[in-house]
């Protein structure tokens, strides 16, 4: 091997000696405060305080059954648009760290020491652990003052001792020695988020505030704001001459930007487990990615310090002499190594990257599908017309949402990280090392050789496209056809033998373009990864369709805007009800008792008309009437009457029949 080139490179300042190798070795470190005992005194104080939440609940039911909680087995409405959404989110960041570190640490819990049965520890540790954390969600359920308090002393106990903890023992023997302190840096955050928010909800209820922050779900002004926004009059645009014409380059890459970059709207906001699960996937990216890096980068910086002169001697049994000289050899290949350990850290930053970019163009997309269906526009999102209703499976989808979305980027990001690897080492030992040596130019070498082929395919290519441009299309006036039609077909012929090996070209592209497509996107849930016709197959996409059916059944804005206003105008129909008895007694005139009798009949028709619009073309109610129970499948679309079938006539008699119930 001719290695003149190599010998005369100059490499970077990497001393190659294993003398001055210092390798630091980190013992167990146990903190002043133990860990078995925190979690057994933290364990009964959660105890303590959900039995405290429960009686402050029970008694909330009994005095104001309006305003009562039935229980705490229900910390957060999932399925409420409206609300703070800071306390579910942190709380389950809480939790990802701590899962997280269930698998990574070799004692999952803190009760026992026992390696041997580590697999029935951590799947203990997987139910005990959401029980742990579980007080500092239900701390925010009753909107109480007390439970305030309680969540702030909580939440400010896990914090002070996590970071007495690290404080006490920054450096463990565990995969780095900084990594347990790295790791736990989202669940600090985290804790300090709760930990200020419990305070701030508790200093807004003291100034009495707290009805503006946590009020109900049907009561909120931003089902009518979205309303509002969807009936708003648009302004006319100008239809333009070039309207038809294709965008330039610009704009084209303009819109391609716009599309990446998720940018909040006022009349629309994200539904809470939607929040949550972009959230979960954040500390993800930055779990999985820190892992990665502490898991591999400190063993190739040991072994690139690890070299000496005995290389010289391992690579000459294998016939590959880089040098005569031993210290060129040490160079050579720490050298090498070096770039190894670059390859793997830029692998790593751009699965990083590009997970942050998809997971913006997910927001995007997620955004675009939850208006569409609010719309009715099943197609456009489907492919396919589907019925937008609870089901068994579409309930069991939407409850494992979050986690699956974790999930697919954990595995998504190992995957891209091997792939981009493998992708950069080929480019930079293939074509950078050699181009900058001018040696070894072993792919450059094997292309050229095959110069004739690749000419041969390259005038085939251009003379066809010639050919199509210029002699087999006419244009005449602004409308195409095909002339020369037997040079055509001669052509064809002629050109068969070499269009096969065009086509051998081709699949192999296709197959490098779809495996890095798949590989990229293998994070994404919104997206299936095969066919729209065989999407189904698919159970990232499918778990994510039956995740909007739920959404958008459950909580479409506007049929929350018409129920709100239905409650709103029974409370003023007993009101209205109440001042009439009191003019009864003589304590209104008899014109104000005519007037408000006027305005509550015209409330009261408007109210009825609003709850036969909902009855009559809310999918969610349209089984519960005893007509549409007796129609046939064929007769509903997406839950609704089809108004294209001949049943036109047994419409109207169900709207009669919906008026008459009411």
């Amino acid at each position: 091997m001719d290695t003149d080139a190599i010998a005369d490179y100059e490499y970077p300042d990497l001393d190659p000696y294993p003398s001055q190798i210092k390798v630091e070795i980190i013992t167990p470190c146990d903190p002043t405060a133990d860990d078995r005992l925190y979690h057994i005194s933290i364990t009964a104080i959660s105890l303590v305080i959900m039995l405290i939440l429960a009686i402050l609940a029970r008694r909330t039911k009994v005095d104001n059954s309006k305003k009562g909680l039935p229980g705490l087995l229900s910390p957060v409405n999932f399925l409420d648009h409206t609300q703070h959404k800071g306390l579910a989110v942190a709380v389950f960041g809480v939790l990802l760290c701590k899962l997280w570190g269930l698998v990574i640490s070799p004692h999952p819990l803190p009760f026992t020491t026992d390696s041997e049965n580590k697999q029935n520890w951590v799947i203990l540790g997987v139910f005990y652990y959401p029980v742990l954390y579980y007080p500092l969600l239900a701390c925010g359920t009753l909107h109480n003052k007390v439970g305030y308090v309680l969540g702030s002393l909580l939440s400010w106990t896990h914090f002070s001792v996590l970071v007495w903890q690290k404080i006490d023992c920054p450096k463990t023997p565990l995969i780095y020695k900084y990594y347990s302190l790295f790791t736990s840096l989202p669940q600090i955050a985290c804790l300090a988020f709760l930990s200020f928010q419990y305070p701030l909800l508790l200093f807004k209820g003291f100034k009495g505030n707290e009805k503006d922050s946590v009020t109900e779900d049907l009561n909120s002004s931003y089902y009518n704001d979205y309303v509002r926004k969807l009936l708003k009059k648009k302004k006319p645009t100008k239809i333009s001459t070039s309207s038809t014409e294709t965008p330039k380059l610009h704009q084209r890459i303009i819109a391609a930007v716009k599309s990446y970059i998720y940018t909040p709207e006022e009349a629309f906001r994200f539904p809470l487990k939607l929040a949550i699960s972009v959230f979960v996937s954040c500390i993800t990216l930055y779990q999985v990615g820190l892992l990665l890096i502490a898991a591999v980068v400190p063993s190739l910086q040991i072994a690139r310090l690890g070299v000496d002169e005995n290389i010289a001697n391992l690579l000459a049994g294998f016939k590959i002499i880089l040098s005569p000289d031993k210290h060129e050899v040490v160079r050579i290949v720490v050298y090498y190594m070096w770039c190894v350990e670059v390859c793997y850290i830029s692998a790593t930053t751009l699965t990083a990257i590009v997970n942050l970019v998809l997971l913006m163009r997910s927001m995007v997309l997620h955004r675009s599908n939850l208006k569409g269906l609010y719309r009715g526009d099943i197609y456009n999102v489907y492919n396919c017309q589907r019925s937008i209703r609870a089901s068994r499976p579409a309930l069991v989808c939407w409850m494992g949402f979050t986690s699956f979305t974790a999930a697919h980027i954990c595995v998504g990001m190992i995957v891209q990280t091997m792939v981009f690897f493998l992708c950069l080492l080929i480019a930079v030992f293939l074509i950078i090392i050699p181009v900058l040596h001018r040696e070894n130019l072993i792919l450059f070498q094997i292309l050229w050789s095959m110069w004739p082929f690749w000419l041969m395919i390259l005038l085939a290519v251009l003379i066809q496209h010639i050919t199509a441009r210029f002699c087999f299309i006419k244009k005449t006036s602004s409308t195409r056809d095909l002339r020369n039609r037997g040079n055509l077909f001669l052509l064809t012929y002629l050109l068969f033998p070499v269009n096969i090996l065009i086509g051998v070209i081709l699949a192999l592209w296709r197959m490098v373009v779809t495996a890095l497509f798949n590989i990229v996107h293998l994070g994404r849930m919104d997206i299936s990864l095969l066919n729209r016709n065989v999407e189904a197959f698919d159970p990232a996409y499918r778990c994510y369709a039956h995740y909007l059916k739920i959404e958008v059944s459950q909580s479409h804005p506007v049929m929350k805007a018409f129920c709100g206003m239905l409650l709103h105008s029974v409370g003023q129909e007993g009101n209205t009800a109440q001042r009439s008895r009191d003019a009864e007694e003589g304590i209104q005139l008899v014109q104000q008792e005519k007037i408000h009798y006027k305005m509550s009949s015209a409330k009261r028709a408007r109210g009825h008309w609003r709850l036969l619009y909902t009855l009559v073309n809310n999918p969610s109610l349209v089984g519960t009437r005893k007509h549409f129970q007796r129609q046939t499948t064929e007769s509903f679309l997406n839950g609704s009457l089809n108004r294209g079938a001949k049943e036109g006539s047994k419409k109207d008699s169900a709207i009669k029949e919906a008026a008459a119930s009411i």
